[in-house]
């Protein structure tokens, strides 16, 4: 099923999700934006003048997705790939939603043979769990304000052609931050989606998953390290990158704590499926996860309508069941009322069938 607003950047169909011991995270500047002094003047101009209209607006740090790598113990080394494919310039260009086995691996080669070369598995066996796979998260640095002043700009086909010819990455000038999302199943069989407020930034007034970002700001903190979110620097974690793969899978549970008002004691241990991009903002990536909870929907229900620290972010609880979710696509009635955020869990949900 093609959309041209999301595509899937990776699954873990073959393994039916990975935990987080089956996730390790490389950081690095290399994996930080490029600059450009024009683009950045742009940039800060434009933070300006939406923070004097609306200066509630906030620059949080985020964690920029540059690439990935996934490995297995028992065989050889599966993909070494980046979301520069396809160009964000072209969105009918997306990828399959095919196994990464059965990718075509010249191709995924010559797409990230500018990037940074993937750990071998000599290198991995230290960290690789005792069996199963193991996905790597190439992270930078980035924020809320270059992400508005990148993937948002009206720009951002110009930005792409600049990236590709100074660097050799079409998303190389982009902020591409990484966000989280759950698609929330109660123990009644019954998915969770929620319908965004018309007062959000984006996508007001569709279906969504719950979801956010993890929080670099989180992550400095659990260290001992109190900073100011404008000086974050990657080498603050990069000899702790557990604890960022603590904050990606413990970010999405806070989320749903937050938008849904699930307790955390109710939820499960979250499975990644994989990487969704949104192609409404530039091919914007989202970790997406399946995550148990131990309520009934009707309880969800209750609990949502009580208001938790998010509920200002929709407006409504919307439940179907798993076999719904199974059989959505695009010319079902209800996809036109989901947001590109919901739209590629829905696709990573159909193609890994965790739980």
């Amino acid at each position: 099923m093609m959309d041209p607003e999301v595509s899937v950047l990776l699954h873990c169909a073959a393994w039916s999700g990975l935990l987080e011991s089956q996730v390790h995270v490389e950081l690095s500047e290399r994996f930080n934006r490029q600059t450009d002094p024009s683009l950045e003047c742009q940039i800060e101009a434009l933070w300006t003048d939406r923070v004097t209209k609306e200066p509630w607006l906030f620059n949080g740090a985020k964690f920029r997705l540059h690439s990935y790598c996934l490995a297995s113990l028992n065989g050889p080394l599966l993909s070494s790939v980046s979301p520069e494919d396809p160009p964000c310039t072209d969105s009918s260009k997306v990828p399959s939603v095919d196994c990464v086995e059965n990718q075509q691996t010249d191709r995924l080669h010559s797409v990230s043979q500018n990037r940074s070369k993937c750990t071998n598995e000599t290198d991995l066996e230290g960290i690789l769990p005792q069996t199963g796979p193991i996905l790597t998260l190439r992270l930078g640095i980035t924020c809320y304000k270059d992400y508005l002043g990148t993937n948002w700009s009206s720009r951002v086909a110009e930005l792409c052609q600049i990236g590709e010819v100074k660097f050799s990455d079409p998303l190389a000038l982009l902020s591409q931050p990484l966000g989280v999302g759950a698609v929330l199943c109660t123990v009644d069989g019954q998915v969770v989606l929620i319908r965004r407020s018309q007062r959000v930034a984006e996508a007001g007034g569709l279906l969504d998953i719950p979801g956010g970002h993890p929080e670099p700001k989180v992550v400095c903190e659990r260290l001992g390290q109190k900073v100011s979110e404008e000086l974050i620097s990657v080498s603050m974690m990069q000899q702790k990158s557990e604890a960022v793969v603590s904050e990606l899978f413990s970010s999405v549970c806070a989320e749903i704590r937050d938008e849904v008002n699930i307790p955390l004691s109710s939820l499960g241990q979250p499975i990644l499926m994989g990487v969704a991009l949104n192609h409404t903002s530039a091919g914007r990536p989202s970790a997406e996860f399946y995550v148990r909870c131990s309520i009934t929907s009707d309880e969800v229900r209750q609990l949502y309508w009580k208001g938790g620290a998010e509920a200002h972010e929709s407006t409504d609880i919307v439940f179907l069941s798993r076999t719904e979710v199974l059989e959505l696509n695009s010319r079902s009635p209800l996809w036109s009322e989901l947001c590109p955020s919901a739209k590629g869990a829905v696709l990573l949900f159909q193609t890994v069938k965790p739980g």
